[in-house]
């Protein structure tokens, strides 16, 4: 029995079928889930990261590769742990653009973005091209990179965001339930993300929110409620 083999085998022992029930009813696809919870597969992410007598480097690796290998089986949970075990640092574009084609269910697709894609050298530039794509899934892993970028890159300018800003009022009118949730989801945590921001995620909101579309409007007005909060203002000052 191969390395990744002995893996899938520990997931299939991991799987629990009322736990895979339950996920549809969140709207997750789970024609080839096991139902395993987030941090069983955390857990088993930290034991696989643990170094041994190869050292980091190798250990690395070794995870790497088997992150792809695990991929490849085309089971949820696998595909989930592959991306807590991929470096971010040996990920390359052509490689997110692969595994992006690949998105069939939202939480897979924003367990991606947070795990992995948002700390890639290249993750700002491909906001704007995987929004261009008609792919439902594709077009949601623009939002959900933006918005995990909004929360995580403690590191960037907050000007690194403003020219998003339009990209989100473009494609506001998408009435795609996994679109519009996350192109609402990156609106709200842009504002919340500095007094910088804050006053230019409001702006918007409040164009979208006095849109003749319907989509638009739910976002503006779902994004407003969230950034005119007083707990939430006071937070950011």
């Amino acid at each position: 029995m191969t390395h990744t083999e002995e893996i899938v085998a520990r997931l299939r022992s991991l799987g629990n079928e009322s736990d895979r029930i339950g996920m549809s009813r969140f709207g997750i696809d789970t024609e080839k889930a096991l139902g395993i919870r987030i941090p069983a597969l955390r857990a088993l992410a930290s034991e696989l990261k643990k170094c041994d007598r190869r050292g980091r480097s190798e250990t690395e690796a070794a995870n790497h590769a088997l992150a792809f290998e695990l991929w490849a089986t085309e089971i949820h949970e696998a595909r989930i742990l592959a991306s807590l075990l991929a470096t971010p640092e040996r990920f390359r574009p052509e490689e997110m653009d692969h595994w992006s084609v690949d998105f069939h269910s939202w939480d897979l697709c924003d367990q991606c973005c947070m795990n992995l894609f948002r700390k890639t050298a290249f993750a700002y530039e491909k906001i704007p091209q995987y929004a261009l794509s008609e792919s439902e899934f594709v077009r949601r892993t623009a939002f959900s990179l933006l918005a995990g970028l909004a929360v995580g890159d403690k590191q960037s300018p907050d000007e690194r965001f403003l020219p998003l800003l339009p990209l989100i009022e473009r494609y506001s009118n998408d009435s795609r339930n996994f679109v519009c949730k996350a192109v609402n989801w990156s609106l709200r945590q842009i504002g919340k993300r500095s007094l910088r921001l804050h006053p230019e995620a409001l702006a918007l909101s409040q164009r979208l929110a006095a849109s003749d579309n319907p989509t638009a409007r739910w976002i503006g007005k779902d994004a407003l409620r969230e950034l005119t909060s007083p707990r939430i203002i006071s937070r950011i000052h």
